[in-house]
């Protein structure tokens, strides 16, 4: 049974900002916050990291379905993979916070020529077989209201605009009728792939065609969507990868290498592909996903975006579009204008922009000088359970990691100064457990989904100059439950 954090409990654990506790030192060297509640910290080797030393592991290199023998449309079960992408059977359907009676609530607002009518359920929504499995296997037994339209909007041929805040089922609602379609027709569109049981480097190189290409703005929520497609892309006969910056080229190069029929980056290591065409060439791409579109665009990405959305060698007729996005900019409405087909379908979920009606807001005031004290206060009376402290810079960061780790609390951080591979062990001990407070900038976090996370404490409050409330609706969409702020 999930723990909660109800407003009474939390009232009592939070005098007034100007009462002082004379019980509580939080800022006492060896004062131990964690009240019993939460695991034990665990320190990080940085200094192992930067120079290359230590467990080197990247999430581009995690494991995927692969097969050694001709096939049909679906291989074998193969039940090592199985445990390693969904988990423990008994728990997979234990979705711990999740408001259905909320979520079935929210409206959705459809625009375009043509009406789409939502799926009640996942079997009725015309998807393989093997899809249905996979989509059981993953713990999925409602779809959501992006889902529900998505869906069959994607199986029916047509361009997709989805604004839908972080959390809302983005990924799975283009993935599942994307993979479904392709699934029985990709021995006929997809590149030879050498067999990746048997491949040996320097002889078997293929250059890789994919035929799905997702594009989104930052380095996790890369390694994010790619486990999500090797959980969905499981016994499909479809090879998903993903590329991005900060992993050595030459990592990348050698998974492409192998071939690649879903592809996942950023943009910067995508154009630096693209520009390789022994390594890359979109000739055969089917379908292209802009997430995170207006992400993407804030950060002025079009040099990059131009090559990738035009350039390539794809054949644009055959290329369907899906732009998905938490809020839908100018910039995101030229994007679609100009690659979108004019018969394209837009779906709001709930008013775009907005934050979702299963989030409870919660405002605590404090002077800047007892914001620390008030975060422990805070933490003690939590119980272990996954928690986003946002702020806003790198090192305020640090700082907070500092405090937070020396006060025995679990705490892991991640920012754009921190190295690929920091990045990266911040996030499996985050999604693991064993740091289950994460310290993040909005950027670095953005688009990052993690299951169960009830908790999120804006520590910064993003002014204008870090997004405004823009940036603040991202961040709220990281929740499934709750939402704390602390405003400077």
């Amino acid at each position: 049974m999930a723990d909660t954090f109800g407003t009474a409990a939390m009232s009592e654990a939070l005098p007034s900002a100007g009462q002082k506790d004379q019980t509580a030192t939080p800022g006492t060297q060896g004062y131990d916050a964690s009240q019993g509640k939460w695991t034990e910290p665990q320190a990080i080797d940085y200094t192992s990291m930067a120079t290359g030393g230590g467990d080197q592991q990247w999430g581009c290199n995690a494991r995927a379905y692969a097969w050694q023998d001709e096939y049909g449309d679906v291989g074998p079960k193969y039940p090592e993979l199985e445990l390693e992408l969904f988990g423990d059977p008994t728990i997979r359907h234990d979705r711990v916070g999740l408001d259905f009676s909320q979520i079935e609530s929210i409206e959705v607002q459809q625009e375009g020529p043509t009406k789409i009518d939502p799926i009640s359920s996942f079997r009725d929504a015309g998807v393989h077989p093997a899809m249905l499995e996979n989509i059981e296997l993953c713990g999925y037994e409602n779809p959501t209201p992006i889902q529900k339209f998505t869906i069959p909007s994607i199986l029916m041929g047509h361009d997709v605009i989805g604004i839908a805040q972080t959390g809302s089922g983005k990924t799975a609602a283009y993935l599942i009728p994307i993979l479904s379609k392709l699934m029985g027709k990709a021995k006929k569109l997809a590149a030879f792939r050498p067999n990746p049981l048997t491949f040996r480097e320097g002889i078997d190189e293929v250059t890789a065609e994919p035929l799905v290409l997702i594009v989104v703005p930052t380095r996790e929520l890369a390694v994010q969507i790619f486990n999500e497609a090797r959980k969905l892309c499981y016994r499909t006969m479809l090879r998903p990868g993903v590329v991005y910056g900060g992993v050595p080229v030459k990592e990348q190069t050698l998974l492409l290498q192998k071939g690649c029929d879903v592809l996942i980056g950023t943009p910067g290591r995508l154009v630096d592909f693209i520009q390789r065409p022994k390594v890359l060439t979109l000739r055969r791409l089917r379908y292209m996903v802009i997430d995170e579109a207006d992400e993407l665009l804030n950060d002025d990405w079009s040099e990059e975006l131009n090559p990738i959305l035009s350039g390539g060698e794809q054949d644009e007729g055959n290329v369907k579009f899906s732009l998905f996005s938490a809020t839908f900019p100018k910039a995101a409405r030229d994007l679609a204008k100009n690659y979108l087909a004019a018969s394209h379908v837009r779906f709001r979920v709930g008013r775009a922009g907005s934050t979702t009606a299963n989030i409870k807001q919660i405002v605590l005031q404090a002077e800047a000088h007892e914001k620390k004290e008030l975060l422990v206060k805070l933490l003690e009376e939590m119980h272990g359970i996954r928690t986003i402290i946002f702020v806003n810079s790198r090192q305020a960061a640090d700082n907070l990691d500092d405090f937070l780790f020396n006060m025995h609390l679990p705490v892991t951080s991640m920012h754009s100064d921190r190295t690929q591979q920091e990045r990266e062990a911040a996030m499996r001990a985050f999604r693991s457990g064993n740091a289950p407070i994460l310290i993040a900038t909005g950027v670095t976090a953005r688009g990052i989904d993690v299951q169960n996370v009830l908790h999120v404490i804006n520590y910064d409050m993003p002014s204008i100059d870090y997004g405004g409330i823009e940036e603040y609706t991202h961040r709220i969409g990281k929740i499934i439950l709750f939402y704390l702020g602390l405003p400077n």
